[in-house]
């Protein structure tokens, strides 16, 4: 597997694009369509919250019913959500227009939206944005970039990634976009990802990849503890690169995983290290555990505590805040045999050793806590089990973000 230059274009078959609607934002584009020259198996993954958006329950049906999507439109700025049945009546105007215009079923239009809770959207501008995105569709790296800009609210900057593999001979590509940068705790899995694959894979497998892998990836970053109402993670394969059809958990199934982590675990690192105003990625892995669900537990219950994530923005060594967060998690642990660790470009220092702490310079634990992307490394020396979780620092900034987000 390697990385390649791209994101939702970067796979055979699939054109993009991006377009000014005007539905909250004046000056920058707000819908973007992802569409596929052939039907794709669909596979999804969406939100646990109870209350969920009309997309979500669109989505649901369609990728748990109909099981083939063909397109897929997005809209930043109004997301939709506690909207009722006319919320659910724009999913399907918004499908039914597109389906007009691409000359495909309804029900093979999937449909996200993103941004401020409980405002309707305006039907007469989505559908204008459906009729200025199919012409503008193209198959090129920026038709993909342009719909990457186009799914952002508070999000500093586009995310996507692209990556090829080969399997039965073929090389087969999987790419990516997503936005995120507030309200992110998913659950499933405000996030949105959407990926494409030109893979020839089963529905059943691309399900069971999609959901396996979502666990150790977007359901491992969080950046406020708010599970959105809409967060969905879709995954279109047209069978276009023309490899021999993945219907066993084979060689080229563990291929397929392989690149499906990358593009997702890239994805979310971006989102979690572009969270509402911070200046840094902030990295907790555990290891030495007994089992991974424990140190699932235990990394995430670090990097979702405020008074960490603050200590990080303020490049502060505060390690009991850590072992703090750990002692809360739910999850036995002996606090007594614990090492904790502090590392980025700027070097590694241990903080403590056996839950005491060791004689360590502050100056150099603030040098490395003064770079972009910092990790913290507990080991509990139960086992050999480990896992990682993804945040950002919490900075003034988050508040003021989020104190006027509706204006």
């Amino acid at each position: 597997m390697k990385q390649i230059r791209g994101g939702v274009t970067a796979a055979k078959g699939f054109s993009a694009a991006g377009t000014a609607a005007g539905i909250k934002y004046q000056d920058r584009k707000d819908m973007a369509m992802i569409y596929s020259e052939v039907p794709c198996r669909a596979a999804g993954t969406f939100t646990t919250n109870l209350v969920k958006a009309a997309p979500v329950k669109w989505d649901q049906q369609v990728v748990y019913g109909t099981k083939q999507a063909q397109a897929v439109v997005v809209n930043a700025g109004i997301a939709n959500a506690c909207t009722g049945e006319e919320g659910m009546g724009c999913c399907r105007a918004t499908a039914q227009k597109a389906g007009e215009l691409l000359g495909i079923p309804a029900e093979q239009v999937l449909v996200a939206s993103t941004g401020v809770i409980g405002k309707q959207l305006p039907v007469d501008r989505i559908r204008g944005g459906v009729e200025a995105l199919v012409p503008a569709l193209a198959g090129s790296l920026e038709g993909g970039h342009d719909a990457a800009l186009a799914i952002m609210t508070t999000d500093t900057h586009e995310k996507e990634v692209a990556a090829a593999f080969t399997a039965g001979g073929v090389t087969v590509t999987i790419g990516g976009m997503c936005k995120g940068s507030g309200m992110i705790h998913p659950n499933m899995c405000t996030m949105l990802s959407f990926v494409t694959t030109d893979a020839a894979i089963s529905q059943e497998l691309l399900q069971e990849a999609l959901r396996a892998d979502v666990e150790d990836t977007y359901n491992m970053i969080s950046v406020d503890g708010d599970t959105s109402t809409n967060d969905t993670c879709l995954l279109l394969a047209n069978g276009m690169a023309g490899n021999p059809e993945i219907t066993e958990k084979n060689e080229d199934y563990r291929a397929f995983c392989e690149a499906l982590h990358f593009v997702n675990e890239t994805l979310a690192k971006e989102m979690a290290g572009d969270g509402e105003g911070a200046t840094a990625l902030f990295e907790v892995r555990v290891v030495g555990a007994a089992t991974k669900e424990q140190a699932k537990v235990l990394s995430k219950s670090v990097v979702t505590s405020s008074l960490t994530k603050a200590a990080i923005y303020g490049h502060d060594a505060n390690w009991g805040r850590i072992l703090c967060a750990m002692g809360y998690s739910g999850a036995e642990f002996d606090p007594e045999r614990v090492d904790l660790f502090f590392e980025s470009a700027a070097g590694r220092i241990r903080l403590i050793s056996d839950g005491v702490a060791v004689d360590y310079s502050e100056e150099e634990a603030t040098r490395i806590l003064s770079e972009p992307k910092v990790t913290a490394i507990a080991d509990i020396k139960m086992g050999d089990a480990e896992a990682t979780a993804w945040g950002c620092d919490l900075t003034y900034d988050y508040v003021k973000i989020n104190a006027d987000y509706r204006s």
